[in-house]
């Protein structure tokens, strides 16, 4: 991440000047554009994008809007390239009043294709523009550009008119295909201070800073501005693979954050808020401050939750139990409540911010220490820990401290343990907020590993099948995954039945699964199973795998090169036996080749063994990972020891019968 400094009218300037490119003006060199000087496996290709904002004085109102010009000219190679045709432009709204949205205007869209010597330009009807109400914050404006072939070169434009000012117009010059040039030009005016971000791996190529005088004029004064210039060449796509948090994190774009105004009559206004400031506006803001406040709705419940706990902890325990059963999570993620605590409870239902202050007030009632921590999820992306801004936190947990212990508490899903995050929460530090102290940074990590335990008995007839019982057992994030898929179904029965039809070649002829409810307990699975080992032509020798439990068969791992971190959120561990009883006329020709791998600096290890014996055979697989996160610097390793892994267990086991 780089920090931009700005100073108001003091530049310095250098690189060529960026200016927008002609709508429909294409040039030769496009047209014959080959995409391997930039990707060979590219679909498609921004050739050119530009954007510039500025701002304007709306004299009716009084206020300043925000003016967005986007112009974008892409190539598209073959049909999977076609869906960067379907266009998705985002409206917001955060009011009632027309001052209170985003408008769009100008919008004017074409697909050229190139035949006998010229472009055919393909106009979009602008009754194919369609507008999707996302939810009651956002507006989606969609259309899908014409005519769509091999080659074809698109290009739109439009406007967007916006009353939100704070974080000005975030610009990303990295998306999910390549760009070829990216371009934009921030027109602030000399009386707004913004603290300008660069996010991302790749640095620009160019910049520039000027002065551009009377380029505003308000209540019949004209205004400068300082006028700046961001250029990016050659930038790869952003490719998401598993196991990261919000791509917003890492790709390269510039953010903008409102730090100080200063108004024509002398006064200013400072935006850029300290720690003490915004505790102040949390506490004091009736929908977070208010609920944490509010012991008293839970004073005469308190003592019949917990009638059976004799400590602290025990207490704890009961109330979280209490507000996950008795209040369901709406699915919103959110800071703030909007509904009284008391109609919360009536309700039985509220968004995760009502569920986790209601919490808070509950352990407050009990007289535990509870404080509220303000976090960001992991698709929300990370929060500036310089310049504390409220509105990059989307979410609040209790933060319980009971006899030197801290206790990390989400209610809002039924399924979790006392003191597990869901993983949506564990995404760098959260902020905690307490009423009686300053607020502080907390780490957000999960408290136990993720671990699981298979241990298959069988025993292999003449006949050639082989019958036995599975036995697993799972604890933290791998245990609460199996809760929650198992309560999809509507019976056990219906779980099973599509966990069979996943075990390719075997049957679950009984089953027994312990402690779903039970949360506190370990997750235990047991099936006895039945398949029949595989027959070549020689009716002697039969070949089976003996990684059916569990088998890594894809690598998650595929890019080149990854310029983020792969962050899976806790540790991991799994542990798998097999232990198989032989007739007296099989022997054991071939078996797995025994593996060791490690990652560097204790990261991982996996280890395959197989241990024969008369009339037996046993084979142990032990897959461990360290680190909940492995940085970019380790990613070779990690994709070369998952290789190593599918590789082992693309293996299987000879038996030779006896004549």
């Amino acid at each position: 991440m780089y920090k931009i400094l700005i100073i108001a009218c003091v530049f310095f300037s250098f690189g060529a000047y960026a200016q927008d490119f002609s709508y429909g003006d294409i040039e030769d060199s496009e047209q014959s554009f080959n995409k391997s000087t930039l990707d060979s496996n590219a679909n498609a290709i921004y050739l050119n994008e530009y954007g510039t904002s500025r701002f304007i004085f709306d004299s009716q109102t009084g206020n300043m809007k925000l003016v967005y010009d986007y112009h974008a000219r892409i190539k598209i190679f073959n049909k999977d390239g076609a869906k960067s045709a379907d266009i998705v432009v985002p409206l917001y709204r955060y009011g009632t009043g027309n001052d209170q949205q985003e408008y769009i205007s100008n919008l004017t869209a074409s697909t050229f294709n190139y035949a006998n010597g010229s472009y055919n330009e393909t106009v979009l009807n602008k009754n194919n523009i369609f507008r999707e109400n996302k939810n009651k914050y956002v507006t989606l404006v969609k259309f899908t550009l014409p005519n769509i072939k091999d080659n074809s070169i698109i290009e739109y434009k439009y406007t967007i008119e916006s009353p939100y000012l704070f974080n000005y117009r975030t610009w990303e010059f990295q998306t999910n295909i390549p760009k070829l040039k990216s371009t934009y030009v921030a027109n602030i005016p000399s009386n707004y201070s913004y603290n300008v971000t660069l996010r991302g791996f790749y640095k620009l190529s160019d910049s520039k800073a000027e002065v551009s005088r009377e380029c505003l004029r308000v209540s019949g004064m004209d205004m400068d501005c300082s006028k700046l210039t961001y250029t990016m060449n050659y930038i790869p796509a952003f490719i998401e693979e598993e196991y990261m948090t919000s791509a917003a994190n890492y790709k390269s774009a510039i953010y903008f954050e409102l730090a100080e105004v200063f108004y024509l009559n002398g006064s200013r206004k400072k935006y850029t808020s300290t720690w003490k400031d915004v505790e102040m506006q949390l506490v004091d803001d009736k929908n977070f401050g208010g609920h944490l406040k509010r012991k008293d709705v839970f004073k005469d419940i308190v003592p019949n939750i917990t009638k059976n706990a004799s400590t602290e902890l025990e207490k704890a325990k009961a109330i979280f139990d209490y507000i996950k059963k008795q209040i369901k999570w709406n699915n919103i993620y959110s800071k703030y409540s909007d509904e009284s605590i008391k109609s919360v409870l009536e309700s039985r239902s509220g968004n995760s911010a009502e569920i986790n202050l209601s919490l808070i007030a509950a352990l407050s009632a009990a007289n535990i220490d509870v404080e509220a921590v303000i976090l960001s999820t992991r698709d929300n992306g990370m929060v500036n820990k310089i310049n504390p801004v409220i509105s990059e936190f989307n979410y609040v947990i209790a933060k319980a401290n009971i006899d030197g212990e801290s206790y990390l508490l989400d209610a809002t899903e039924p399924l979790i343990p006392f003191g597990l995050l869901p993983l949506r929460c564990v995404n760098d530090q959260g902020r905690v907020i307490s009423l009686k102290k300053p607020s502080y940074w907390i780490d957000l990590k999960a408290n136990k590993k993720s671990t699981s335990v298979h241990f298959f008995n069988g025993k292999l007839g003449e006949d050639g099948k082989i019958t036995g019982k599975l036995t697993s057992s799972s604890n933290g994030y791998d245990a609460l995954s199996t809760r929650k898929n198992i309560k999809k179904y509507s019976s056990l029965d219906e779980y099973v039945e599509k966990l069979e039809e996943k075990l390719s070649g075997i049957k679950i002829k009984d089953f027994s699964i312990k402690n779903i409810d039970s949360i506190h307990l370990l997750m235990e699975e047991e099936y006895q199973l039945e398949f029949t080992v595989q027959n070549i032509q020689n009716a002697d020798q039969s070949y089976f795998s003996p990684f059916f439990i569990n088998p890594i068969k894809k690598n998650p791992f595929k890019l080149k090169e990854r310029n983020y971190p792969v962050d899976l959120g806790a540790q991991y561990e799994e542990r798998t036996t097999i232990n198989l009883e032989l007739p007296e006329n099989y022997k054991v020709k071939e078996t797995p080749k025994e593996i060791a791998v490690s990652l560097p600096n204790n990261g991982g290890r996996y280890l395959l063994q197989t241990t024969v014996n008369d009339g037996s055979m046993m084979i142990s697989q032990v897959f461990t990972l360290n680190k909940p996160i492995y940085s970019a610097e380790e990613y070779f390793a990690l994709k070369e020891f998952y290789n190593m892994i599918i590789q082992a267990q693309k293996t299987e086991i000879l038996l030779t019968k006896a004549k």
